[in-house]
């Protein structure tokens, strides 16, 4: 017998720590390979982690609700058939940002002492907060020392924070620094405080990050799509018939802004203190609201695949999105992003960059109005297309030819247009 490690995955490119959400196994379970074992949530993604092991779950070392670094440590199984001889010399643990998805798990022997170090030690690089700890205390005012805390092994953890700004006397063992001024009073009768869910706060962090981060700029052009319309309603029914999923307009959307990237691959790019690293691959991410926030499962490969394989492939992704069921490599290495916010009835939107990347662009509400052509009036199927992006990178000129290539494609779209 022999102990297994389950480290925090990395859910998505710019992703460096996790909160661990709910353990869906508690310690003395037998685990299964495969087997959901522990929710985890980033502002990327609230996903379920699969254990890469099989055996009896023995050690917890990550709290819920706590926040640690990705690739540390958070429970430990003991497995059959692990060796429990001298180990191999161990490679260099993998940066944060470099942690892919079969880095995150590595097998230890039971009795090596190494093995028992990295997990005392793991977590936050030897310390007892997370970053988000951190900062969440340095904007009270709070000096987390102060504090005990209620994670595993005494750590501070958010809710920790949190309970010593509103004055929950359990939680505060020493004098601390001054805390920020409190908020007013409520009046119990009409206002109601709701707690923030942690995919909330996390999507409420990276989004002032994204804009702190690069300096935004959109551009919005309205697009004639009536041909694209015709088409799809006289399509729709057949192709479900055919195939077994709808046909909506995001696949047609995502071809033809695959195509509008080969042509401007700056769109496609990430800033870097070096230099502007160009993407030669497109991966769309595909931003899908579900009850909790937003979160931004990844097509790869987009540009590759025919288009029946595009509609199969973004119906499951997003399928999976809304059913909590994504995996790591679902929400990673994302090169640019749609979001279709005309879903909700919106005309005009302009979207917060999904960092690292370069831009992000909306496909708004498609509505029926009179529009001039020549020198009459007909009724016309218009919608919005809005692109913020990071003026770093890209100029108002390259911004306003990327949305025109889209424009003249779907405004001139036949049958023919579709990339099988």
């Amino acid at each position: 017998m022999g102990l297994a490690q389950i480290k925090m995955p990395q859910l998505g490119e710019s992703v460096t720590e996790g909160t661990v959400d709910k353990w869906l196994k508690n310690e003395g379970d037998f685990v299964r390979r495969d087997e959901p074992i522990v929710e985890v949530v980033t502002d990327k993604v609230n996903a379920e982690i699969p254990s890469p092991f099989e055996g009896k779950l023995v050690k917890i070392t990550a709290a819920q609700g706590e926040t640690v670094m990705v690739g540390a440590v958070i429970a430990q199984i003991e497995v059959a058939g692990a060796s429990t001889a001298a180990p191999a010399p161990a490679k260099p643990e993998p940066k944060a940002t470099e942690t892919s998805p079969a880095a995150v798990v590595a097998a230890a022997p039971a009795a090596a002492p190494a093995a028992e170090a990295a997990v005392s030690g793991a977590g936050n690089g030897g310390a007892r907060l997370s970053p988000a700890v951190r900062k969440l205390a340095a904007e009270h005012g709070l000096d987390p020392t102060t504090l005990r805390g209620t994670g595993l092994g005494g750590r501070v953890t958010r809710d920790d924070i949190l309970a010593a700004v509103g004055g929950a006397p359990a939680t505060a063992t020493a004098t601390q620094a001054p805390a920020a001024a409190p908020a007013p009073p409520r009046d119990g009768s009409r206002e109601e405080l709701v707690k923030l869910s942690i995919m909330r706060r996390s999507i409420a962090e990276h989004m002032v990050r994204s804009l702190a981060t690069s300096p935004h700029a959109w551009t919005l052009q309205e697009i004639d799509v009536t041909n694209l319309v015709r088409y799809r309603e006289s399509e729709k029914e057949g192709f479900k018939a055919r195939h077994g999923v709808a046909l909506t307009y995001v696949p047609f959307v995502v071809q033809i802004v695959c195509e509008a990237i080969k042509q401007y691959p700056w769109l496609n790019s990430t800033w870097t203190d070096e230099g502007v690293i160009l993407k030669r691959y497109i991966n769309m991410g595909i931003a899908v609201s579900i009850p909790d926030g937003l979160i931004v499962p990844v097509l790869k490969d987009a540009d590759q695949r025919g288009f029946t394989d595009l509609v199969r492939s973004l119906d499951d992704l997003i399928g999976r999105a809304r059913n909590k069921q994504l995996k790591p490599d679902d929400v990673q290495a994302g090169t640019f992003t749609l979001n279709n916010t005309g879903a909700t009835g919106s005309i005009a939107s302009q979207p917060i960059i999904n960092q690292p990347q370069a831009a992000i662009l909306t496909t708004e509400s498609i509505v029926r109005r009179p529009v001039v052509i020549g020198d009459g009036i007909a009724v016309r199927n218009i919608m919005n297309m809005c692109l913020s992006f990071d003026h770093r990178i890209i100029d108002g000129m390259m911004a306003g030819q990327f949305l025109g290539f889209i424009k003249k494609r779907l405004e001139e779209w036949t049958a023919s247009s579709i990339k099988l």
